[in-house]
């Protein structure tokens, strides 16, 4: 298994079915200082090199689940401090998206401004029925412009355009009928829906799935035509898989497959 390293603001501990990816600065709320976004982005990138754990679960310590930047990083800094900070964001957001294995935000509390943005940017989100979700850079003068690349991909373009003008928070279920959230849960069965989600998506073929999230997003923005053009060269491709031929083959059969990772 990946080696369990240690780290200053993140946990991480991880089984054949799971990669748990902690935040841990409850008395932040799991404010993302730079430090913070650069750990998450290591170790995303070390599971996603290993391919060692079919799922990631990220979640946070604490009350809340991520409550945005550490405004307190944000005080009289000069203009390429702000640039890196937001590079840095940029990156761990693509990064959640680029490697191959599904990500999902275990959200309890709240998820504020960028901590929004990571739920929103992470493949599936399972929150607690306490979880709330809001964009509230406006109230503070600083328009949530990058959350808001996320939040526009997940939900309509009416509600995103409320939450970031009025910095209002939207409750879990509002959250879920705007398609923000995928499955809202009593809190003392968050991590075990989690986990449940997690062992659904790991019964099938690790490789599929990550061709099957890379395609996901480099289709999402081409109009339907090229799409179409790409996802059938796609689908052809990961037809000669012997995970594929494998899998045809167990459903033929009324077995269950055998996954050889190739």
């Amino acid at each position: 298994m990946l080696k369990e390293q240690t780290y200053e603001h993140i946990l991480y501990e991880g089984d054949d079915t799971v990669a748990l990816v902690t935040m841990n600065r409850p008395e932040k709320r799991n404010a993302l200082s730079l430090d913070h976004m650069q750990e998450l982005i290591t170790c995303l990138k070390a599971i996603g090199e290993a391919g060692e754990t079919p799922v990631v679960v990220l979640r946070g310590n604490g009350p809340g689940f991520c409550a945005g930047h550490d405004l307190s990083e944000m005080v009289g800094r000069d203009p390429n401090f702000y640039r890196h900070l937001f590079d840095v964001c940029c990156e761990l957001m693509q990064t959640i998206q680029s490697i191959p294995q599904p990500v999902i935000a275990q959200v309890q509390g709240i998820a504020t401004a960028a901590g929004c943005q990571l739920a929103a940017t992470c493949d599936l989100v399972v929150a607690s029925e306490d979880a709330r979700f809001a964009t509230p850079g406006v109230k503070i003068g600083l328009f949530c412009s990058t959350p808001m690349v996320a939040l526009s991909r997940a939900i309509g373009q009416k509600k995103a355009m409320e939450m970031l003008l009025t910095g209002e928070f939207i409750s879990a279920e509002e959250a879920l009928a705007e398609g923000l959230v995928n499955k809202v849960v009593p809190a003392e069965q968050l991590e075990a829906e989690t986990r449940k989600l997690a062992e659904k998506i790991a019964e099938a073929s690790p490789l599929v799935v990550g061709v099957g999230k890379q395609a996901f997003y480099r289709q999402l923005e081409m109009p339907t035509e090229q799409a179409y053009a790409y996802t059938k060269e796609v689908m052809s491709f990961n037809a000669t898989f012997a995970d594929a031929q494998e899998g045809i083959c167990a459903f033929l059969e009324k077995r269950e497959p055998e996954w050889k990772g190739c």
